[in-house]
């Protein structure tokens, strides 16, 4: 009998049809970046129970829009363009768990299915997503520069309705690319046992990050913010906007390669 292969289903005895690759991942791409304040029992409202507001701006949200190309090792992908190239928006918040600070990503749509998948692994709750942003290029009309002054628009829609808006208007240089996503990632891994009222078969509270970056200056901006609901997606409802903080933008390389187990209590049923 074959043995079956592959990091991710659907198995084969080549591992060739598997829908996501074996780790490390590779990621190389843009992120445009708009921070700002919702209230803070919103933020309470979409974290578990047993994790905490940060002790500082516990109600910071960032709204981010990554162009990613991505690759695993040895970077077939990239030679097949649509099996490497892909967009996402994604909303972080801030938290502690045992007196550690964490970004927690609450929201993301993404534009390909690998993506959901490598998503679903990491913990990120991700669903599709139609997700646009501007490119920066180096020559022509028909692109900002970055420097000062430099317009960059993004959208995000699910099943056909916006749900988010954004126009970030480049200042200058930064010092940072924001604080809300400034920290490992504490992220919840879960899936409902088969037998119903039986629980989860698993659930995992664990922390991950990437290693190996290579990254760009980031530059801060004015920023213009609108979001949305639809019947399907909720996002204006749950955090809504009171104050927009800023903008950033950067260009970001980074690898992926596993994370940390914090907590199992996972069922076997």
């Amino acid at each position: 009998m074959s043995e079956l292969n592959g990091f991710i289903a659907p198995l084969t005895p080549s591992g060739k049809s598997s829908l996501v690759p074996n780790m490390p991942w590779y990621y190389s791409g843009t992120l445009l970046t708009v921070e700002y304040l919702t209230d803070p029992a919103n933020v309470r409202a979409i974290l578990p129970e047993d994790i905490e507001l940060a002790d500082e701006q516990p109600g910071a949200v960032a709204i981010i829009w990554a162009d990613w190309q991505s690759c695993s090792e040895g970077g077939d992908e990239l030679l097949d363009p649509i099996r490497s190239q892909y967009l996402e928006a994604f909303v972080v918040v801030r938290c502690k768990k045992y007196g550690v600070t964490y970004s927690r990503c609450v929201a993301i749509w993404v534009t390909k299915d690998f993506a959901i998948a490598r998503g679903w692994f990491q913990g990120y709750p991700k669903k599709l997503g139609s997700v646009h942003v501007t490119r920066l290029f180096n020559h022509g009309k028909a692109t900002p520069k970055l420097e000062a002054g430099a317009k960059l628009g993004a959208t995000l829609a699910a099943y056909d309705h916006r749900l988010a808006s954004a126009v970030v208007t480049l200042v200058g240089p930064s010092e940072s690319n924001g604080f809300v996503n400034g920290h490992k990632m504490l992220h919840s891994r879960w899936m409902p046992s088969i037998v119903p009222g039986a629980g989860n078969s698993m659930d995992q509270l664990i922390s991950m990050g990437g290693v190996d970056a290579d990254l760009g200056d980031p530059w801060y901006g004015t920023a213009e913010l609108t979001l949305g609901d639809s019947q399907w997606d909720e996002l204006n409802s749950i955090l809504p906007v009171t104050e927009i903080l800023g903008g950033y933008y950067r260009e970001v390389g980074v690898t992926f390669n596993g994370g940390t187990l914090i907590e199992d209590r996972s069922q076997n049923n």
